[in-house]
């Protein structure tokens, strides 16, 4: 193998389309776009995607069901047993990423009720529904925010 003899591989490479250059190039007058239409035009080409030729689209004639909180994935659930594992004492947190309880993208914990509570923490800066926040008291700690 020398560099003079270098080559692309076979059908790597083909050559371009020279449109509107006679009959007998095959791509002569309509220059391989038909006649008229969208498509013949120049820059007219695009159809945006669901377009179903002035019908009513498939995603306009199907119900909508439901809601999707787009702040849902930014708060991560943390049960009481899960928390009793750790030490007794002030959670907030950074604590709860660094026991790895909640993923780092998360901007906001909240405590939910699962399991038994046995120590008493202190919960700064953190939400908790009703029935955690009782089980907490009645342990001994506190729900500060």
């Amino acid at each position: 193998m020398r560099l003079n003899t270098l080559q692309p591989a076979e059908g790597a490479r083909e050559d371009r389309k020279r449109v509107g250059r006679g009959i007998g190039s095959g791509l002569g007058k309509t220059c391989g776009r038909g006649h008229k239409g969208s498509f013949a035009r120049s820059g007219k080409g695009k159809i945006k995607a669901g377009f179903e030729g002035g019908q009513m689209p498939m995603y306009m004639r199907l119900p909508k069901i439901g809601f999707r909180s787009k702040s849902a994935k930014d708060t991560a659930e943390v049960l009481l047993y899960q928390l009793d594992k750790l030490e007794a004492g002030e959670i907030d947190l950074a604590k709860l990423r660094a026991a790895k309880l909640i993923p780092t993208t998360a901007k906001q914990a909240k405590i939910v009720v699962k399991g038994e509570l046995t120590k008493a923490f202190v919960l700064k800066g953190l939400l908790a529904t009703a029935g955690a926040k009782a089980a907490i008291e009645a342990a001994g700690g506190k729900v500060e925010e």
